[in-house]
């Protein structure tokens, strides 16, 4: 059960007072979007590459589609868009876009001194290889829905787990184990630092640090690997990877070509913590969030991060601010409130006076604002110290707020958070910890009334009050002036540094993208 729109707030929220927040929210991403609709890069146009079929690499290793469009951009024409080029190849060759980038490797033909024809029959030439790999993107997400109708689900909040071995072959082990040990959900943790690569890596990958490299042909053998465990237990188990960093539209693509259920898609995330461009990750993220959204992918966003290097319980209504325009940014693109897995985490001080009565507050105050997101909860990291028993219970407590109030996805904590990558054994232990507590509390968020001017709704209104007006300097100052002073996080950014500046472009007058038009908002 979740709150309808609306409703009578158990913890008293003033909804005019929400409403007024989430329009302030809108006018922030207007103002953004009103920037990202003259741009492209390098990244949405490898995506566009990728959506027509072009895989593969070349003798160097390099992917086929930055060869295609590290071309374009180096004879300063990107601007005009590969969707041209292509297309005006194909009326030219007679060639299939794969066969023009393998054409292109080889050296047998330049996109750019082919006779040039109109921009409408460049967009002839190339839908039948559009619609071909829409169709295949809209067939996955028909084999989900008839997954679960006939299996069926685990019921929420999903029960989420990660494995990051380095080895995909290695994780399929460990993913299968934690579906039979009662997982919903397995997130395949990316390699560290593979967000800074401008470029997809190929193929299956049996080395990485900290996880394991977001491939098409990963996310090919963990998909298979989880429909036959999902078969086996009679569950359908829902894969997650990450389509952030400088590739985040690319591997949304893949993701959806392979059948992938949710993906980290934050808009802000790359910025803050990774110093990734600005105006780069703004203009990737609408391309990313149109595919997730055609594609049935629930988007994860990455509020929880603001809480690992800023306080908690100062900083939570940052974290509001955030869902809100992570929201609207999300509804801009085309994806429903059903596939926002809005974030937050419980990451307050153990040793806080009352504090899980304002992680209660926090929590149920998202799960009113936002009724139809299936919010994604993060368990407890930045306190926890190696004490295995403490960390257990903080994690007993994580667990409790979860099943109260209702929220989609409990990323659940490990007892050996801060040791060492979890065991199995880790796992089955955080998941008999979660299961006991969604059975045995199953209906307490119906039975439980919070207190008339209480601590936890004068948390919430506190929090709202604050977010609010966190959102309205924003509008006066334009989100990038925002990100400049270091609102989010106590991180600041400068509009016109970080990484990924150069592969950003002003559209020209042949620029066509043929796969928003047919993605956004249909389904």
């Amino acid at each position: 059960m979740y709150f309808e729109p609306m409703q009578k707030s158990k913890i008293g929220l003033d909804f005019e007072k929400v409403e007024h927040a989430r329009s302030v929210a809108r006018k922030i991403a207007d103002q953004v979007q009103d920037f990202v609709g003259n741009y492209t890069t390098v990244a949405v146009e490898r995506t566009i590459c990728r959506l027509l079929g072009i895989d593969g690499i070349d003798e160097n290793e390099v992917p086929l589609p930055n060869v295609i469009v590290d071309g374009l951009k180096s004879k300063g024409v990107l601007n005009q868009g590969v969707a041209f080029f292509i297309g005006n190849a194909i009326i030219e060759t007679g060639k299939t876009p794969q066969q023009i980038a393998e054409a292109i490797v080889a050296g047998k033909l330049d996109l750019t001194q082919l006779p040039m024809h109109s921009v409408a029959d460049a967009s002839k030439a190339i839908m039948p290889f559009v619609e071909e790999n829409v169709t295949r993107i809209r067939n996955n997400r028909l084999r989900r829905e008839n997954y679960i109708n006939t299996i069926g689900e685990g019921t929420k909040p999903y029960l989420y787990i990660i494995v990051a071995t380095g080895n995909i072959y290695e994780d399929v082990v460990q993913a299968q184990a934690g579906a039979r040990q009662g997982a919903d959900i397995i997130a395949v943790i990316r390699t560290t630092g593979q967000s800074l690569l401008d470029y997809v890596p190929y193929g299956a990958t049996t080395e990485g640090f900290g996880g394991t490299f977001a491939t098409q042909e990963n996310f090919r053998i963990m998909r298979k690997a989880l429909d036959e465990v999902g078969e086996e237990v009679g569950r359908y188990i829902r894969l997650c990877n990450y389509c952030s960093g400088l590739c985040m539209p690319e591997i949304a693509a893949m993701g959806a070509l392979e059948g992938l259920d949710v993906m980290l898609n934050d808009a802000l995330y790359g910025i803050l913590f990774r110093d990734i461009n600005m105006q780069r990750t703004l203009i990737d993220q609408y391309f990313s969030r149109i595919i997730n959204g055609f594609a049935g992918v629930i988007i994860n966003t990455g509020e929880d991060n603001y809480l690992t290097t800023a306080d908690a319980y100062e900083e939570a209504h940052t974290v509001l601010a955030s869902d809100f325009i992570n929201e609207q940014l999300a509804l801009l693109a085309g994806l429903p409130e059903e596939q926002m897995g809005l974030g937050h985490a419980f990451e307050m001080d153990p040793m806080l006076e009352n504090g899980f009565l304002y992680e209660l507050a926090q929590a149920q105050m998202l799960r009113e604002i936002f009724p139809k997101a299936p919010l994604k909860y993060m368990p407890p990291t930045k306190f926890m110290t190696g004490n295995i028993f403490r960390g257990h219970i903080q994690d007993a407590l994580f667990n409790i707020i979860g099943q109260w109030t209702h929220q989609g996805l409990q990323l659940l904590g490990m007892p050996t958070e801060a040791i060492h990558t979890p065991f199995m054994s880790d796992r089955y232990l955080s998941i008999e910890n979660a299961k006991y507590i969604f059975n045995n509390m199953k209906d307490i968020g119906e039975e439980v009334e919070f207190k008339e001017n209480g601590i936890i709704r004068k948390r919430a209104k506190e929090v709202l009050d604050n977010a609010t007006k966190l959102l309205e300097d924003m509008e006066r100052e334009g989100l990038f002036t925002a990100l400049e002073k270091g609102i989010f996080a106590n991180v600041k950014r400068p509009k016109n540094g970080g990484k990924g500046l150069d592969g950003v472009t002003v559209k020209a007058e042949n620029y066509f993208n043929p796969f928003v038009e047919i993605m956004k908002g249909k389904k």
